[in-house]
């Protein structure tokens, strides 16, 4: 059962961010013990806060957890159709045995209405990251994650690997708060941006 909270309904456009992992599932840990679940929920949280000072409350933005809860892929899924969502946006962190780095997204390999839909998305999420932020770009390819099968079929879903926890220079990019803060600012803006461009 996912409980939600977010901003004022009407007309804005719904964007349910769903926070990678959780719990005991703490997701990849890389350089000096990092957790991708704890990057991802600062991000997310970050991104609710930027609504509001720097889109003045644009969107309704909803995310999965605000907390390390344990929520299930399906719930995660649910909730963005209980929701209504115009988009779903998956956030995690990358992790490899070897020296990678860089931000990636993945959308649905399917033939979805929304699949169109979710590759704009993500080249505007993409962009944003690897252009502002100088992160390195591993591209936009397809998967079959859970969250993305279940969600596609009803609006745009994408799933964000901002960066390698396992590399060491992203993972000290991790550590610090106005690294967070630039991140979730351009993960929001490119959402924002995409749906600029739908209307």
């Amino acid at each position: 059962m996912c409980i939600t909270f977010g901003q004022n309904e009407g007309t804005k456009k719904r964007i349910v961010i769903d926070v990678g992992h959780r719990g005991i599932d703490s997701g990849a840990i890389g350089i000096n013990n990092i957790q991708e679940k704890d990057v991802v929920l600062n991000i997310a949280k970050t991104m609710l806060r930027l609504n509001k000072s720097v889109l003045n409350s644009n969107l309704n933005l909803y995310l999965t957890r605000y907390t390390d809860t344990l929520i299930s892929l399906s719930d995660r899924s649910r909730l963005a159709k209980a929701l209504d969502a115009d988009v779903f946006v998956s956030l995690h962190c990358n992790a490899s045995n070897r020296k990678s780095r860089g931000m990636e997204v993945y959308v649905h390999r399917s033939n979805y209405v929304n699949t169109k839909a979710s590759i704009a998305l993500s080249l505007s999420v993409l962009n944003e990251g690897t252009q502002k932020l100088g992160f390195k770009e591993r591209g936009v390819k397809l998967a079959n994650f859970q969250v993305l099968r279940e969600t596609i079929a009803f609006c745009p879903a994408v799933l964000v690997e901002v960066g390698f926890v396992t590399h060491v220079d992203e993972a000290r990019y991790f550590y610090k708060l106005e690294n967070i803060r630039a991140i979730a600012l351009a993960v929001l803006l490119g959402i924002d941006n995409y749906l600029n461009n739908e209307l």
